[in-house]
C-alpha cells in the first residue's frame, strides 16, 4: 500500500498512513485554509482521509490522539525542517525530458560518488547539474548521490534523515532532484542514490509516536533496530519497500545504494532485502527498464547478491571494502582497527580474483571466523574503490589518500582500481587528486545531541590508535574544510592527476578486454616473492597486461610467455602525468627483464 499525502489533481489530496496503536488520527490542514479532516482506520493499521480545497503547496501536521501535532513521517517535503509541518507536493507537476532514457547496464557503470552540499559553493541540486560536463570529460557516467533524506539543519552528510521519502530542504527539495536527475539522463549519466533502511536520525524523528518502527530484539550503533521482523513488522517492510520504489517511479533513480545492511535484522522466512528485490524486479518489469538495488555490507555474505533461486536475496551487487582494505594498508602501512585484517599482497591478489578477501577465514579484528566464498559470484555485482566517504570521512582528521601516500603511490592505487575486473567508483575530488580534507560535520540543534555526537566520534577513534582531538562536527568550519576545490585540477600536479584518470577512465570504457568483466578471463599472480602484481585480461582478439610495482624499492619484473606481443599503454612514470619519465621499453618480447620503480603502474596490450 502506498504510504504519503498524493495530490490527485484539481484541488484534492489523498493521504495514507500507518499508525496501527492511535485510537485517533485527524488530519490537520494548515494552509491556505486551516481545517481537521478527522481520519479513517482502514486495513491492517493504516488510516486514511481526502481534503478537498488544497493545493501543491499546502502545509499538514497529523493531530495524534486529540493531543499531538506532528509532521507525516511519510513527508514527501519539510520545506521549514525536520520539526516543522510537511508540504503537499504534486509528483505529476514536473516536465521529465528522459524518454528515451533505458538506464546503464550495472557493468558499464563508472560511478562518482558525491555530496551534495560541498560539490558546490552553493550546496545545491541546481548547481550541481553545473558540474555534469565536468564528469562527461572526465569520463564518469554514474553519478552516486550521498543520502537526501531530510536532515536537521543545513550541514549533514545524510545518514541523518528522519523522513525517508522527503528531499532536503537546503539542498532544493524535490523538485531540485528532479531537475538534476532529468540533466544527467539528457547527458547520458545514470543517478544512484544512497539510502539508509538501518535506522533514523535522532533530531525530528517522531515516527515512534505512530507506530512500532522500532525493536528491542536487536540493538545496532543508532540503538534499538528496525524493526522488519516483530509483531507489526508488516507496516515497516510496507514502509521501507515503497519508499524504495518511491524514488524509483517519481525521481527515475537509476540505482540505490542501501547504507550499511549489516544492521538490518530479519529472522523472518523472506528477508526483507529479498522481498524488496522482488517488488523492485515486479516493478522493473512493468515500467520496462532496469533499477538497480546496491549493498553496502561487511558481512562478505554471498546471499546478499545471490539470485533467489540458489537462496539468496537478490541483490544486485555489493560495495567491496576488502578491495579498499587491501590497497589502503599495502600504501599506508597502517594496520589498526579493521585494518588488522589486511596488508599482505597475498591479501590483495585474492580480493582481484575473488572479489572477498575473507571467506570463511579467521579474522584477528573480529576474533571469529568471516565471510564466504564469492569465487563464483559474477564480477560486475562487486563495487571497488580507493576512497568513498567512509573511509575519508571516519578518520579523525578526514584525510584523503592523497594526503596519506606519495604521488606515485596514488597513481598505482588508481590504476589497479580501473583496471580490475569490477565496477569502479570515485569519490569527488579524487580524480584530481584533491587534498582537502572531507570531515564529518552536522547542524543539529539539540546540545544534548551534539556533545553525544562529539563525545561518540571521539570513542570510534580510539579504536584506530587515533588520540588527538577531532575537529568540532557541529562547527560550520569543520563543514567548509570539506568543499572540494575543483579549481586546482586546472594546475600542476593536480591537472596531471585529472589526465591521468581520464586515461584510465578512457581505456577501461573502450579497450575490450577492459570493458569485458569477466573474473574467468582474469588471471591474477605475484611476481616471484616480490611485491610486484601482474594481471591478465582477457577478450576474444585482444588482451591486457598490468604490473605495480606496490613497494617503495626498484623491483624486477620478467615479462611473461602468456602475455604475447606488448604494446605499451601506460606508464604511470609517464613526464605528462607528473612522473620521473618513462624508461619501459615501448614493445618488450617475452622473457625480457625490466625494471619497477617504486610504485610504478604499467598497462600493456597485447594483440596475440
Amino acid at each position: 500500500m502506498k504510504i504519503g499525502a498524493y495530490y490527485k489533481g484539481v484541488n484534492k489530496c489523498e493521504f495514507t498512513l500507518w499508525a496501527p496503536h492511535l485510537d485517533r488520527l485527524d488530519l490537520k490542514i494548515l494552509s491556505p485554509n486551516e481545517q481537521i479532516v478527522p481520519m479513517k482506520k482502514i486495513e491492517r493499521g493504516c488510516w486514511h482521509a481526502e481534503a478537498d480545497d488544497l493545493e501543491p503547496g499546502s502545509r499538514y501536521v497529523y493531530r495524534i490522539n486529540d493531543e499531538h501535532d506532528k509532521p507525516d513521517p511519510a513527508s514527501f517535503y519539510q520545506p521549514d525542517g525536520v520539526h516543522e509541518p510537511s508540504q503537499v507536493v504534486d509528483h505529476g507537476k514536473f516536465k521529465w525530458d528522459d524518454k528515451g532514457w533505458k538506464g546503464l547496464p550495472l557493468e558499464e557503470m563508472i560511478f562518482y560518488e558525491t555530496h551534495i552540499g560541498t560539490f558546490t559553493s552553493e550546496g545545491t541540486f541546481d548547481e550541481a547539474c553545473k558540474r555534469l560536463d565536468y564528469l562527461i570529460d572526465l569520463g564518469v557516467n554514474t553519478i552516486e548521490i550521498m543520502p537526501v533524506a531530510q536532515f536537521p539543519g543545513s550541514r549533514n552528510w545524510g545518514y541523518d534523515g528522519a523522513y525517508l521519502y522527503a528531499v532536503q530542504n537546503s539542498y532544493g527539495g524535490p523538485e531540485g532532484l528532479k531537475y538534476l536527475v532529468n540533466e544527467c539522463h539528457k547527458r547520458d549519466i545514470a543517478v544512484c542514490l544512497d539510502v539508509v533502511y538501518n535506522h533514523l536520525g535522532p533530531e525530528g524523528n517522531y515516527i515512534s509516536q505512530y507506530c512500532p518502527y522500532f525493536t528491542e530484539k536487536y540493538h545496532t550503533p543508532w540503538g534499538a533496530a528496525v524493526n522488519f521482523d516483530d509483531a507489526f513488522s508488516d507496516g515497516v517492510r510496507n514502509f521501507v519497500i515503497q519508499n524504495a520504489l518511491y524514488w524509483f517511479e517519481h525521481f527515475h533513480i537509476d540505482a540505490l545504494r542501501l547504507d550499511a545492511i549489516h544492521g538490518i535484522f530479519d529472522m523472518g522466512a523472506k528477508h526483507i532485502l529479498k522481498e524488496m528485490a522482488e517488488e523492485v524486479d515486479g516493478f522493473c518489469r512493468k515500467q520496462g527498464r532496469r533499477h538497480y538495488l546496491i549493498a553496502e555490507s561487511d558481512l562478505n555474505d554471498i546471499r546478499v547478491i545471490q539470485p533467489w533461486a540458489e537462496g539468496g536475496y537478490g541483490m544486485d551487487g555489493q560495495w567491496s571494502d576488502d578491495f579498499h582494505h587491501c590497497m589502503h594498508t599495502l600504501l599506508t602501512g597502517e594496520d589498526k582497527g579493521y585494518y588488522a585484517d589486511f596488508g599482505k599482497i597475498d591479501h590483495l591478489l585474492k580480493a582481484l580474483r575473488e572479489g572477498f578477501v575473507y571467506s570463511w577465514d579467521y579474522s584477528v579484528y573480529r576474533r571469529r571466523m568471516h565471510g564466504s566464498s564469492s569465487v563464483s559470484m559474477p564480477a560486475e555485482q562487486f563495487t571497488v574503490f580507493i576512497q568513498n566517504h567512509d573511509q575519508v570521512g571516519n578518520r579523525m582528521m578526514g584525510e584523503r589518500l592523497s594526503s596519506l601516500v606519495s604521488f606515485e603511490a596514488l597513481k598505482l592505487a588508481a590504476g589497479v582500481m580501473l583496471t580490475s575486473p569490477y565496477v569502479p567508483l570515485l569519490f569527488m575530488g579524487e580524480e584530481y587528486a584533491e587534498d582537502n580534507p572531507f570531515l564529518y560535520f552536522v547542524s543539529h540543534g539539540d546540545k544534548d545531541l551534539i556533545n553525544a555526537v562529539r563525545e561518540g566520534r571521539k570513542r570510534e577513534f580510539k579504536a584506530f590508535g587515533w588520540e588527538k582531538e577531532p575537529p568540532d562536527p557541529q562547527s560550520d568550519e569543520t563543514f567548509k574544510k570539506s568543499m572540494p576545490d575543483f579549481s586546482k585540477a586546472e594546475k600542476d600536479k593536480h591537472k596531471a592527476m585529472q589526465d591521468y584518470y581520464k586515461t584510465l577512465i578512457g581505456l577501461r570504457k573502450e579497450n575490450p578486454s577492459l570493458a569485458h568483466l569477466e573474473k574467468t578471463s582474469c588471471e591474477v599472480w605475484r611476481e616471484k616473492d616480490l611485491p610486484v602484481v601482474c594481471m591478465i585480461r582477457r577478450s576474444p582478439k585482444q588482451a591486457v597486461f598490468t604490473a605495480a610495482n606496490i613497494s617503495d624499492n626498484t623491483n624486477s619484473l620478467s615479462i611473461p610467455d602468456k602475455a604475447g606481443g606488448l604494446n605499451l599503454l601506460v606508464d604511470s612514470y609517464d613526464e605528462r602525468w607528473n612522473g620521473e619519465g618513462s624508461s619501459v621499453p615501448k614493445n618488450p618480447d617475452a622473457g625480457n627483464e625490466i625494471k619497477l620503480g617504486a610504485h610504478q603502474f604499467l598497462i600493456f596490450e597485447s594483440k596475440a
